[in-house]
């Protein structure tokens, strides 16, 4: 019963690794994928935690900068993604 718990989950994720490398446009083989750079591989993870964790995307504006003396003062507008 473990082990094709294991086995159904690893067909899974594979899944959502080609579904994620594909939306990015990243090319991945079956079994070995040596040859992808560190910025493909970044990508496909990065999209996968996107799709699994939207809520998680943070976006952050400066709308104001004033100076007062030695101090500046920051007014940060921020916006959750759900």
């Amino acid at each position: 019963m473990k082990g094709e718990m294991t086995q159904k989950g690893r067909e899974a994720l594979d899944r959502f690794k080609m579904e994620s490398a594909s939306e990015v446009g990243v090319t991945l083989n079956k079994g070995y994928n040596g040859d992808l750079t560190s910025r493909q591989a970044g990508s496909i993870g990065g999209q996968m935690v996107n799709m699994m964790c939207p809520e998680q995307q943070w976006r952050f504006s400066r709308n104001d900068r004033r100076s007062d003396g030695h101090t500046r003062i920051f007014t940060v507008a921020m916006q959750v993604g759900i």
